[in-house]
């Protein structure tokens, strides 16, 4: 289908032998001759959907991240609550503990009281008598001093129990007071860490329903590229009424060209093997000795540039090109502007030989690389077709 661009920088104009800007002159009066419409351009959708994908890869590799760090703040706050929800889980043991405590304090404390209660009784029946009267009444000094000491002994005994009792339960208060605060303090965290986790959840949720959404339209441009392809395909090849026969080699190509991988060697006619123009300048050699020395002399080039050379160097010998195909003419599909048949490899035409013209007016042409693969195949097509969408007329070059 093409040379290799390098050849093309190399050999195409050099081998001319004519100033460029007449080649481009020739090449744009020969456009005269062909109503090629600009294409519907395939690979600009193509182009368009796969960035639009790689776009959405990258926020869906974007939100992926994201999403990890929500779900490590969710486990995080997860941890967090569950510490919480056992520390919780220890104050309501140890508020229940001190309650129990202070049952236990406060029937102590009862206790106390009845005592209390009793040395106050005794205290005050004691108490009744005045000092002189006791000393009276005593059978000794010394059963006074026993009364006196043992009074005494009551009343600090009173004022201890009071200052123990007052201390119980002061203590017991403070203690409830900082086990229900703490508690209560806790059980706030716990609520916040609930809210935090709800929001993280949220944002997560949010965050997969965005990637949900990406990973669609994914899935939904590559289907479109995928039948866009299809199309392609389909619109390159609508000229193609029947394809004959298809394989590696064949069309009498010589073995030493078809047999070697494609555009490794360059053939006598500056054309690199496997390609369509050096096919089609192999048939030409082989049935016109004119065309032979031209081809040999000068390099046509790529397809698209094989009308505008053909009559530059051949018109003197009597060399043609027209829109009427006859046997043994080489047959041109100009370039389509705008197409690529490979990423930065524009489309540089088709060369194909004709076998026969038919009595409908189709043509059947054998060529070499018309799928791009290297390969010889013989097809039955129109005079006229689309390429990547674009409307193209074939011409004939006609070698005496």
């Amino acid at each position: 289908m093409s040379q290799k661009r390098k050849l093309i920088a190399s050999r195409l104009f050099s081998t001319f032998r004519i100033p460029l800007a007449t080649v481009i002159s020739c090449v744009l009066l020969c456009g005269i001759f062909i109503s090629v419409a600009r294409a519907d351009q395939f690979d600009q959708q193509i182009q368009t959907l796969q960035s639009q994908n790689t776009t959405a890869q990258a926020n869906v590799n974007t939100l992926s991240a994201q999403a990890s760090s929500y779900q490590d703040e969710i486990n995080l706050l997860q941890s967090q609550i569950s510490s919480v929800e056992q520390q919780i889980s220890n104050n309501e043991a140890k508020q229940a503990q001190l309650q129990q405590e202070i049952i236990q304090d406060q029937a102590q404390i009862v206790q106390q009281k009845q005592e209390l209660g009793s040395d106050i009784k005794a205290m005050y029946i004691d108490g009744q008598m005045t000092t002189i009267e006791e000393l009276a009444t005593s059978k000794s000094l010394s059963d006074f001093v026993d009364a006196q000491t043992y009074r005494n002994a009551v009343q600090t005994r009173i004022q201890t129990m009071l200052t123990q009792i007052t201390q119980l339960e002061s203590q017991q208060q403070e203690q409830q007071s900082q086990v229900a605060q703490l508690l209560q303090t806790q059980q706030t965290q716990q609520t916040q860490l609930y809210a935090d986790q709800t929001q993280q959840n949220q944002l997560l949720l949010l965050n997969q329903s965005q990637q949900a959404g990406y990973n669609a339209q994914i899935a939904a441009n590559a289907s479109q590229i995928q039948q866009l392809r299809a199309e392609q395909i389909a619109a390159n090849t609508t000229s193609v009424i029947k394809t004959l026969s298809r394989g590696a080699c064949g069309g009498g190509y010589p073995d030493n060209l078809c047999n070697a991988p494609q555009d490794s060697i360059v053939d006598p006619w500056n054309m690199l093997n496997r390609e369509c123009v050096s096919y089609a300048a192999w048939r030409v050699s082989q049935e016109s000795p004119v065309g032979n020395t031209l081809l040999q002399e000068y390099n046509f080039g790529n397809a698209t540039n094989w009308p505008a050379a053909a009559e530059h160097y051949g018109a003197q010998y009597g060399v043609t090109v027209s829109t009427t195909p006859e046997v043994g003419d080489i047959a041109i599909r100009p370039a389509i502007p705008g197409v690529y048949v490979a990423p930065g490899d524009p489309d540089v035409g088709h060369a194909m030989y004709i076998e026969a013209v038919n009595g409908d007016g189709t043509i059947t042409v054998s060529e070499f690389n018309e799928y791009l693969d290297g390969t010889y195949s013989e097809e039955i097509r129109s005079t006229s077709g689309t390429y990547h969408g674009s409307f193209y007329q074939l011409q004939f070059i006609h070698f005496p």
